[in-house]
């Protein structure tokens, strides 16, 4: 996007699919998505395009989540997606709400030279001091969206949160578990 625009916030849209928008169904660029808020209509970038087609119908309630940006010449905001995933309606919900937290930690090799390797060792060590190590699931994945330092996320039941340092993972797990 280049030097015109500046990353705001992350965002976590839901909502109800629509339809696909764009000259031809096969071609579609756009995603038609009903919120709470009103109607909105998303980019969907290329590699997002095929997998989106394969498991959207309209009526399908999804999550779609991504970074908003600001054009610093215009000074519009644009909705830049990069993750498309379907919300469960069945009774399953419920049990994932009781389920461990889980620390997803980027093994990538780019993210492994900018500190994920780094962030590990320490995030255990801290997560042992404070008795919560065997309360929280760890996991190594592969790209997850956030390539800064830290990169990992934390999943508290329905909630992520991204980029945050291994004390305050800790911190929060403890108000999360008592």
């Amino acid at each position: 996007m280049g030097d015109n625009y500046r990353t705001l916030s992350e965002f976590n849209l839901k909502g109800e699919f629509v339809a696909f928008v764009g000259d031809k169904l096969e071609k579609a660029k756009y995603l038609q998505l009903i919120t709470q808020t009103g109607e909105i209509k998303l980019k969907l970038p290329k590699i997002l395009r095929k997998y989106a087609a394969s498991f959207l119908a309209p009526g399908k309630q999804i999550n779609v989540f991504g970074v908003t940006k600001l054009n610093l010449t215009t000074g519009k905001t644009k909705l830049k997606v990069y993750g498309i995933k379907p919300t469960e309606t069945c009774p399953k919900q419920s049990s994932e709400a009781k389920s461990k937290p889980k620390i997803l930690v980027c093994q990538k090799p780019g993210c492994r030279k900018r500190g994920s390797n780094n962030i590990l060792p320490e995030l255990e060590k801290i997560l042992r001091e404070r008795g919560l190590y065997d309360k929280v699931a760890i996991e190594h994945t592969g790209c997850l969206k956030c390539c800064s330092s830290p990169n990992c996320i934390l999943k508290l039941g329905k909630k992520e949160y991204r980029k945050i340092q291994p004390e305050v993972i800790a911190t929060m797990l403890e108000k999360h578990l008592s």
